[in-house]
């Protein structure tokens, strides 16, 4: 597995863990959800994103996007 495929499958699984817990505990947890749409909007724009960094460090192999 590749680093950006590692950063967008662990987006969709924030998003989707967000979801969760905005139905099943609070709504406010929908704010995580929003946390993740900007930060991909950011790393798309800068090229900096703080979840490949530690992806990087734990040893995931760089793909195209983030180096």
């Amino acid at each position: 597995m590749t680093l950006d495929r590692a950063v967008m499958m662990f987006a969709g699984l924030m998003v989707l863990v967000s979801i969760a817990l905005a139905h099943w505990v609070h709504p406010a947890w929908f704010w995580l959800t929003v946390f993740v749409g900007l930060n991909l909007i950011q790393a798309s724009i800068t090229g900096f994103c703080p979840a490949a960094l530690l992806f990087k460090r734990l040893g995931v192999r760089t793909g195209m996007a983030f180096r």
